[in-house]
């Protein structure tokens, strides 16, 4: 069987400088719509999206995870200068990417169990539902040459990122999407081989 058709999948990188060129709006559709496509468990899709393109909206998001950030980096003892400096990064790459798209959780979607454990379980599927459709929209991204780059720190301040951007109580923040047309394109990182991660039976 040939490698070819899968061939583009394995040049995806996360981008993390872009081009001040906004993505098109017909564009963002068609990312969104391969999200949509991910399956989820009792097909309850989890997922939702804030979809962010005004730089004003964007200064706000950076600003508040920014302020969270810098709380928690002093606290685990990181030098003032090297903690501020970290955040002020980290906010140059929120702000300069032309499109952010911050991917939630819908906690209403969950079935209810009268115990724990199912409870958890189901909970987790619902995180794997959110995973999976952002990773649609990072393989849809790279297919239509933009690039992206999926950052976890809304994990570390969901009630900042979720206020910052008057969200649904019930929509829980899982990860942010930055996106745009690449003005770098890193080099590919080393990766595990398959003998180094599965077992065959």
């Amino acid at each position: 069987m040939s490698e070819k058709p899968i061939s583009w999948l394995f040049s995806r990188r996360s981008v993390r400088r872009f081009l001040n060129q906004p993505v098109p709006q017909s564009v963002i559709n068609l990312l969104l719509e391969a999200a949509i496509q991910a399956p989820s468990a009792h097909n309850r899709q989890p997922a939702r999206y804030a979809v962010i393109q005004d730089p004003g909206q964007k200064r706000l998001l950076a600003e508040a995870m920014g302020a969270a950030f810098l709380k928690d980096l002093l606290s685990d003892g990181q030098p003032p200068g090297e903690a501020q400096a970290q955040v002020e990064r980290s906010q140059r790459r929120i702000n300069q990417a032309p499109l952010a798209i911050l991917v939630l959780l819908e906690r209403r979607s969950l079935d209810i169990y009268p115990d724990e454990p199912r409870q958890q379980a189901e909970y987790l599927m619902a995180v794997q539902g959110v995973a999976m459709a952002a990773e649609n929209l990072l393989l849809a991204a790279h297919y239509l040459d933009l690039g992206a780059v999926w950052l976890c720190a809304p994990l570390f301040t969901p009630e900042t990122a979720r206020k910052a951007l008057d969200l649904p109580a019930s929509w829980e923040p899982q990860g942010l999407i930055l996106i745009g047309y690449p003005a770098q394109y890193p080099e590919k990182r080393v990766r595990y081989e398959v003998a180094d991660v599965a077992r065959f039976y």
